[in-house]
């Protein structure tokens, strides 16, 4: 099992599909990343050679900013936002939803299980 950028990359997935398992590596930059290094799209991870490993860390530690780093900036852009105050801001400090999706219906999953109202009865027809 290769262990990268704090990570332990499942063995019997394709080099591509498993750097995805990295937090901050998608798609485009795992084909990427195999150009840049030479290694095919289809090589397994358990067929991967020693050096193989360390071109991948080498190039992810010069050009991208990945698992930790990048956690960390991402929480303080949204503390930042909350700070200013800025509607986006109280969004997050809310927890509702922030790139304009509807609330009225939907947006379970920014806000939580429904509550029931106390006092509120329904309607039988």
């Amino acid at each position: 099992m290769a262990r990268i950028a704090g990570v332990n990359l499942p063995d019997r997935k394709h080099v591509a599909y498993a750097l995805r398992y990295i937090y901050g590596i998608g798609t485009t930059r795992a084909v990427r990343i195999c150009r840049e290094t030479g290694i095919p799209n289809a090589k397994r991870v358990s067929e991967l050679t020693e050096d193989e490993v360390v071109r991948i860390r080498e190039v992810l530690d010069r050009d991208y900013q990945v698992e930790g780093d990048l956690r960390r900036v991402v929480s303080m852009n949204i503390k930042r936002l909350m700070d200013l105050g800025c509607y986006r801001g109280l969004r997050h400090r809310k927890g509702l939803p922030v790139h304009g999706q509807r609330t009225h219906t939907n947006a379970r999953t920014r806000k939580g299980k429904a509550r029931a109202i106390p006092g509120k009865k329904k309607v039988t027809k």
